[in-house]
This record gives C-alpha cells, structure tokens and sequence, in this order.
C-alpha cells in the first residue's frame, strides 16, 4: 500500500466572501515552443462551516520540493482580491500586499463563446474562467483540432451574467 504524499492548509472565509485557489505550473521547457509558459489547476478542498465562517481545507496533491506556486482568489461582492503565495514544506507563505481587482459585467443578448485555448500534453491550460457568485469554474467543451492536430477548449458564457478570466503570464 502506498503512502499519501500530499500536503493541506486551511484558511477561514469570513460572512460573503468565497476563496478558490489554484496551482501554478510552468511548462515542461521542451514544450514551451507549442505551449504557454504556464498552465492553473484548482485546487480541491471541503468546507466546515462554524457560524458565520467558512473554514476550507485545500489540497495540494503533489508538493514540490522548492515549493507550490498559489493564486489565492477571493470573492466578495463586486471585487475579487488577488493574493499569490507559495506553499513550502508544511507552511502557506502569502504575498503581503493582496491585489484587489474590480471586475466589470459582461453583458450580451446571445451566448457568447470565449475565445478557443490551447491545452498542454497533460491537459492543463493557462485560461480559467470562473462565475464569481458561485465560484465555480465554467467548464470548457474539449475538442480535437485536426487542422492543428491539438487538443483545444471552448467556453459558453452566458447571456446577462458576469465572469472573472484570469491567465498567469510570463512578465516578459
């Protein structure tokens, strides 16, 4: 039998604010021509509730030995606030000054389809895009480009509603 090599922290949201955080990963070098330069993946967590506040346990599933690149994202009403961090050993370290972020409604009569994005060998991508009242990721339609010969996702967005994009870029 295997032993569980993951590691997990906890953080408390209080009344009106929901918190996701995601794992950054940099792209394998020998994919970095066909590929962005990094790729998000949510983390999974469960939640305890204790009155008014939300204690979540995230879950990281494979530490890294120099550390795990977060994004932190939480969501009150009518702003996110963007926090990075690092999760090294058995400690979260936290950027000190959070980016707060206002966002702004998208607001259409139709469906709107966002632009396609390019996924990685292992299925990751560098786009995410979440509804900010639940939280939830807006789950891409995978396809295969044969014209490309790659693997791509489409999102459905829909009408009257807002979304939070974001993609971690290299500062270059």
């Amino acid at each position: 039998m295997q032993n569980a090599q993951g590691k997990h922290f906890s953080i408390t949201d209080p009344k009106g604010v929901k918190t996701v955080i995601y794992e950054v990963y940099e792209t394998e070098k020998e994919f970095l021509k066909d590929y962005p330069k990094y790729t998000v993946e949510r983390l999974d967590y469960t939640e305890e509730f204790r009155g008014d506040l939300v204690k979540k346990t995230f879950f990281v599933d494979d530490p890294q030995k120099g550390g795990n690149q977060l994004v932190i994202l939480s969501f009150g009403k009518d702003k996110v606030v963007i926090n990075m961090g690092v999760l090294i050993g058995n400690e979260v370290r936290i950027t000190k000054k959070p980016i707060p972020f206002a966002y702004n409604t998208i607001h259409t009569e139709e469906n709107i389809e966002y632009k396609e994005f390019d996924y990685t060998p292992n299925l990751k991508r560098a786009i995410s895009i979440i509804d900010p009242e639940t939280t939830e990721e807006v789950k891409p339609t995978l396809y295969f480009d044969e014209k490309t010969n790659e693997v791509k996702g489409k999102c459905k967005l829909k009408p009257y509603k807002s979304y939070f994009a974001f993609e971690i870029r290299d500062k270059k």
